[in-house]
């Protein structure tokens, strides 16, 4: 697939030249042949086509691009490799932040950068979504007693706590990108939705039928806690030891954010006491060592970081980049453009 696009043509000689930056399974997953020939028909690809690593070859290939498409594995865009690449115009990211891949050259030169986390906000979101109605139903809890009795009658069902569902209060920390879109997915379920974040505007929350409120408010008010805030210095720890013993009996906690916001060990402990149940799509650190007490953990369910953009759901994601690129190269405006202002309170 990784094919060099010839310049005998005229066509391709007027196609600005393109990089594709991003480890090979990164590339596998992004691109199938429909969205690999929308690429080919937008730029010139010339050998070579793809790197993950910027060696002599690969810096002597960037003085003609243009534009560089990243993604996962990509190397950070340092001094060095903007120097090698006179002529960039634009870095279309297919994931969703970039903090960690630009230097600050790439905005003293005023290089455009899009970004997918919109396209990536949409399974995170719906992912999300499922674990609440799950736990909301207290679905786990029925599997596990079911299986321990196999009586569809047994008394195991006593020790079920009620369902949080038509009525339930579901808590939502950062209005961010997914925070938004869940409070939009949860409008037709019945459940009260509480909001907390210091930067959210209070008549976009109340548009997406939430209440905003204090976030100790949210902590105690919730029969489930959703967090979708970034990993920030201001946040670490976020959810600490007293915010996580204020939660309701029966509560749940879901992350799909980052770990470092939770206090994992109050959280064990408020866990491992039967009184919170807890979803980890995320963790701190990770991946987590084997010895890890959250594995076995007695109401902790974890997840391997699965919540964002998977298999043909990463398609989204070469299309919001594509996109992006169409429009440059068209010279227009491009959606999803990342605001140099706004990384200190972005993931």
């Amino acid at each position: 697939m990784l094919m060099a696009d010839t310049v005998d043509g005229d066509t391709s000689r007027q196609r600005p030249h393109a990089l594709l930056v991003m480890g090979s399974r990164t590339h596998a997953d992004l691109f199938d042949e429909e969205r690999w020939t929308r690429l080919r028909s937008l730029v010139t690809l010339v050998d070579p086509v793809r790197v993950d690593v910027f060696d002599h070859r690969a810096l002597a290939r960037l003085a003609r691009v243009e534009y560089l498409i990243t993604g996962w594995g990509a190397p950070p865009l340092g001094p060095e490799v903007l120097r090698a690449a006179p002529r960039l115009r634009g870095v279309l990211h297919t994931g969703g932040s970039v903090k960690n891949l630009l230097s600050e050259d790439v905005w003293e030169r005023g290089i455009v950068v899009t970004s997918a986390a919109e396209a990536n906000a949409i399974p995170v979101a719906e992912f999300t979504l499922a674990m609440i109605l799950l736990e909301a139903k207290r679905v786990p809890d029925y599997i596990a007693g079911y299986a321990s009795t196999r009586e569809v009658a047994g008394v195991w069902r006593d020790g079920v706590p009620p369902s949080a569902t038509f009525g339930g209060v579901v808590g939502i920390v950062g209005f961010s990108r997914v925070g938004r879109r869940v409070a939009a997915l949860l409008a037709p379920f019945g459940f009260e939705v509480l909001v907390a974040d210091p930067y959210a505007a209070p008549d976009a929350v109340r548009a997406a039928g939430a209440d905003l409120v204090e976030l100790d408010a949210l902590m105690a008010g919730s029969d489930i806690v959703s967090i979708h805030a970034p990993e920030l210095p201001s946040t670490h720890r976020l959810l600490n030891a007293r915010r996580i013993a204020s939660m309701r009996p029966n509560a749940v906690l879901i992350n799909t954010a980052r770990g470092s916001l939770v206090d994992t060990e109050a959280l064990l402990e408020r866990c491992r006491s039967g009184l919170l149940r807890a979803v980890l799509d995320v963790t701190d650190p990770e991946p987590l060592p084997a010895d890890s007490p959250l594995f076995g953990a007695p109401g902790v369910v974890l997840t391997p970081h699965i919540a964002g953009a998977m298999h043909a759901e990463t398609l989204r994601l070469t299309d919001s980049a594509l996109d992006g690129l169409e429009a440059l190269v068209r010279g227009a405006a491009p959606a999803n453009v990342v605001d140099r202002s706004m990384l200190g309170l972005s993931a």
